[in-house]
């Protein structure tokens, strides 16, 4: 007896596909989207709790926006724009070369040992630094290093410190089960953590995450403020007997060759050579050749931590590919082609910093309750709309971060990230603007706009009172 047509209801639209009972009668098959068995648990633990991005559903509202027509200054994502930000012509040249001569297979799992080199040699150019290629592993991307090193790193209750705002040790936490410590950090320290507000959480700690140039606020930590931390690191690991784990830092760097300013990037095994056996950088061209969707990151750590990290980078497939490893080798080594593109790429992202912090700093001149912080590096720029208590000319009040937001992105086209979706607490009015893919023309046009829409709610409010 033929079957009848089957329907699997598992969303909301509808798909149909074909399939033949025993006698070769050709019945249809609907699957729908959104309903589901009457069934509990489907899913893990972990789906309870885990949260996705801030960051990108806030990039998905833009984005919806944008595509109903309206004019919107996407300033919320950390991305470039690829035509006022091309990679390195090296770069792009070596990647299709690669290509063309069958670079297309698995690379090794660690990464393809010319590169693994390159780094090497990159680092002792730049830094003077003496890794070894075992010390080196190559992963797609940053994010791969960081979530390989928290699993190589910890386990379920390990606590990892690390301040707020930062990008994402949060989320990390809950994928490995780790306590999250947060610090809070505020503008006295330019959001950086300092070594008297972590020493209280560091004993019995297993990880501290680190980042500088800070993403979301631009910020570096100078060499006095890393220092003095690095020293309580290793204080607290020379009070631990041989029996208790270390306590590890996780640096991450992705941006320390986008300085601005006169701003100077460091990093711990250089100020403190003892540290090396506790620290895996984090770095990445993704940030410094504005070359995100390439795909091509790495870890410089002790050999035993890199090994474990990198069973687990391959276990997920988390490589970078050939390709793009091969190109990478050719230009980290291409000394005189890095610095020229680093130079150039400094200069336009001075520019454009300098030139929204300037105007975010005469409306604070002018009385408005906007503030900033002078950038140093990355692509970000630290500001402040304090408009909370306020009314719109629709009657709305502004009583959250996301309120302010929110009436930004709809009165002004501006598109901003609250410090909240980067692990802050409470509702201080402090955002991250990205300046990856505007021009100085762009930031020049946006200014009035942005000025316009918080003289409109002080005028509303002063009407008002009035």
């Amino acid at each position: 007896m033929s079957p009848d047509p089957k329907e699997h209801l598992l969303g909301r639209r509808i798909l149909r596909a074909q399939f033949q009972d025993p006698v070769g009668q050709t019945l249809p098959i609907t699957i729908a989207r959104g309903h589901f068995p009457s069934m509990t648990n489907r899913l893990s633990e972990l789906s309870k709790t885990l949260r996705g991005s801030a960051i990108l559903q806030i990039a998905g509202e833009v984005k919806d926006l944008t595509q109903q027509g309206h004019d919107i200054a996407n300033l919320s994502v950390g991305d470039f724009s690829s035509e006022q930000f091309p990679i390195p012509r090296l770069l792009e040249d070596a990647t299709v070369d690669a290509l063309r001569h069958g670079e297309s297979t698995y690379p090794p799992p660690a990464g393809m040992d010319e590169l693994r080199s390159a780094i090497v040699e990159f680092y002792k150019h730049r830094w003077n630094a003496d890794f070894d290629v075992e010390n080196i592993l190559v992963t797609g991307g940053a994010r791969p290093v960081i979530y390989t090193a928290y699993r190589a790193l910890i386990d379920p209750g390990d606590r990892v410190v690390f301040g707020v705002p930062n990008w994402n040790n949060q989320y990390y936490c809950q994928l490995t089960g780790a306590d999250a410590v947060m610090i809070e950090c505020d503008a006295s320290t330019a959001f950086l953590p300092t070594a008297a507000a972590l020493r209280p959480h560091l004993r019995g700690a297993r990880l501290l995450a680190l980042n500088s140039p800070l993403n979301p606020t631009g910020t570096v930590m100078s060499a006095e403020q890393l220092g003095e931390i690095c020293d309580l690191v290793l204080e607290e690991n020379a009070r631990r007997g041989p029996a208790e784990r270390p306590l590890f830092v996780l640096y991450d760097q992705v941006y320390w060759m986008l300085t601005v300013g006169g701003a100077t990037h460091v990093n711990p095994i250089s100020l403190r050579p003892a540290m090396a056996p506790y620290v895996v950088l984090v770095d990445a061209i993704s940030k410094a050749f504005a070359a995100t969707g390439l795909r091509v990151g790495w870890a410089v750590g002790p050999e035993d931590v890199i090994r474990v990290m990198n069973d687990v980078s391959a276990h997920v497939g988390a490589w970078a590919p050939r390709a793009e490893q091969v190109a990478t080798a050719k230009l980290l080594v291409d000394h005189a082609a890095v610095d020229r593109y680093t130079a150039n790429i400094q200069h336009e992202l001075a520019i454009r910093l300098a030139a929204f912090y300037d105007g975010l700093m005469a409306m604070k001149a002018d009385g408005l309750p906007v503030d900033s912080i002078r950038p140093q590096g990355a692509i970000y720029v630290s500001a402040r709309f304090a408009l909370h208590g306020m009314q719109t000319a629709d009657g709305d009040t502004l009583a959250t971060d996301d309120d302010v937001r929110r009436y930004l992105l709809h009165e002004a086209g501006f598109a901003i990230i609250p410090f909240g979706a980067f692990g802050s607490a409470g509702e201080t009015g402090w955002f991250r603007i990205s300046i990856g893919i505007v021009t100085v023309a762009d930031i020049e046009a946006l200014l009035p706009k942005i000025r316009a829409a918080v003289t409109g709610v002080l005028a509303g409010a002063a009407a008002r009172a009035g």
